[in-house]
């Protein structure tokens, strides 16, 4: 992977981050981040492979449609936000 897709990965990794925040309690529905991302060229098979290394690192949680926070996916995104 070079530094480019490098950088574009970790800007898709925030922007679920962010929309699971914005989810709240409720969480955010996978289908509509997908749907997103796809007009940016994400296929299906890339949301899947992104979204199970996020929850596999403890970022997110996936229950059904739904992705929920995790705290270490909260302290990314604070962290994020002091740099």
């Amino acid at each position: 992977m070079n530094p480019q897709e490098a950088a574009a990965l970790r800007a898709v990794i925030d922007a679920i981050l962010d929309a699971v925040a914005a989810g709240g309690t409720r969480g955010a529905p996978a289908g509509i981040m997908y749907a997103a991302l796809m007009t940016y060229g994400c296929t299906l098979d890339q949301f899947n492979m992104i979204t199970g290394a996020m929850c596999r690192a403890g970022l997110i949680r996936r229950d059904g449609d739904l992705f929920h926070m995790l705290p270490k996916g909260e302290e990314r995104r604070q962290a994020r936000a002091v740099a």
